[in-house]
Formats: structure tokens, sequence, C-alpha cells
């Protein structure tokens, strides 16, 4: 497969399971390593996918709370003014396990809803996924190397 298509997939893959849509970015991630592409070409592709696939949680966040003065929205206006103070001061922090299966992706929602500063979100949101990157491929530079055919 042409490397540029191969992380292109990649990129792609990460940015569907950082998105509330099931996904697997590390087995196309363990595949490529197997294929030999370049380590710092598959960290930056599955890094810039998963980012912006978590940029695009924030944004649906932040979509969801102008619908805050409909009737059926399950937060009153109290609970999120308290949930905003909190999150101003605490919750930012919250973003460095956007990495993390099952909670990463709420993380990222709640970072829209309460209005986190695009920049703070970008930021921790890259150094997070960049980190599990990063890890993932000193694994399997460690651990998957002999299975590689």
């Amino acid at each position: 497969m042409d490397d540029v298509v191969a992380l292109l997939s990649l990129g792609l893959i990460a940015l569907a399971s950082a998105t509330l849509l099931p996904g697997g970015s590390e087995a196309a991630l363990a595949g490529l390593w197997c294929e030999g592409v370049a380590p710092w070409a598959l960290w930056l592709a599955a890094t810039l996918g998963n980012t912006l696939g978590s940029l695009i949680n924030v944004a649906l966040g932040r979509g969801a709370r102008r619908l805050r003065t409909r009737r059926w929205f399950p937060v009153s206006r109290r609970a999120l003014a308290r949930g905003t103070l909190w999150y101003r001061r605490i919750g930012a922090w919250s973003l460095l396990l956007s990495w993390a299966p099952v909670i990463g992706d709420p993380l990222t929602v709640l970072a829209g809803v309460f209005r986190l500063p695009w920049w703070k979100s970008v930021l921790l949101i890259l150094v997070a996924k960049g980190g599990r990157y990063a890890l993932l491929l000193v694994i399997a530079d460690h651990w998957l190397t002999p299975w590689c055919t």
C-alpha cells in the first residue's frame, strides 16, 4: 500500500475513533508499523486525526449548549452555571485524559459544553493524544516487532 494512502487511512480511522463513533486506530497503527511505515509519520497521522476527531466532539458540545433553553434540555440553568465554574477551575486538565477509552470522548464534549477556549482544548488534547500514540509506538517497538512478518 502506498504510504501516503496508508497514512491518510490511519488519520481517518484515528479521527473516527476520537468521535462518538466506534473505531480502533491501534490496530491500524500496529498493521502499518509491521509494514515498515516510518514511526514519525504514523505518530503524526494518528495524532492529528485523533485530535481532529476530539475537536469535533468539542464542537458538538458547544452546539449542545445552545439547546440549553429548550424545555427538554437535561440540565438546569443553575446546574449548568455551577458546572461551568467548576470546569473553568479544574475541568480543563481533564482533557489530558481525552486519550482514555470510555471517558475520553465525553470529556471532550464537556469541554465544548463548558466553553473551554479553543486554544486550550487544542493544546491539551494534542498533548494527550500525541503522548498516547508515542507510547503505543514505543510498545510496538519493544513487543510487536517480533510478531511482524
